[in-house]
């Protein structure tokens, strides 16, 4: 499921979105991104709830996970649907 996302995440999602586009990316990317946001941990879990942002295990170190953004045009269909 898809829900619309509060100002300050939606922020952020934009701010990963221009600088990482549809590439998959690991949390130091994200940090670097979001120039050391306080609440990097915070966006990714809340992103991921929301169904913005997918996330798996690295295939060669589990402690890691790699993350990909949703698009946004898939975004604002699977939120059309309902």
């Amino acid at each position: 499921m898809t829900i619309p996302l509060p100002k300050w995440l939606m922020l952020r999602y934009s701010i990963l979105w221009n600088k990482l586009g549809d590439k998959e990316f690991n949390r130091s990317d994200a940090i670097k991104a979001l120039k050391k946001d306080k609440m990097l941990n915070i966006t990714l879990s809340k992103l991921r709830q929301s169904g913005w942002l997918e996330m798996k295990l690295h295939p060669k170190d589990a402690r890691k996970r790699l993350y990909l953004l949703n698009k946004p045009e898939e975004i604002i269909r699977k939120m059309e649907k309902g």
